[in-house]
């Protein structure tokens, strides 16, 4: 799964063929989720601390992830996009 970004040890991806509704994945340490990029909804277990910082990461980037969803339905390479200070 191509790398988009990471911070505090919390590494998001995004892949393509991938299902419906757009989405991307966490990894932050054995920990594994999925979050649905337009209502936040998580599937998978994620400690609450590294959840706000992922949610905190989602409202600043919500477009480029929905771009990079769509340039993955498109065949494209998604961009890499800014970590959370």
């Amino acid at each position: 799964m191509p790398e988009i970004s990471n911070f505090y040890g919390i590494v998001i991806t995004m892949y393509f063929p991938e299902h419906n509704p757009p989405h991307f994945h966490v990894r932050y340490n054995q920990y594994r989720a999925s979050i649905d990029i337009q209502t936040g909804k998580v599937t998978g277990e994620m400690p609450r601390r590294a959840l706000k910082l992922v949610y905190d990461w989602l409202d600043l980037h919500k477009e480029e992830l929905l771009e990079n969803w769509y340039k993955l339905e498109k065949g494209a390479s998604p961009s890499k996009i800014q970590p959370l200070d």
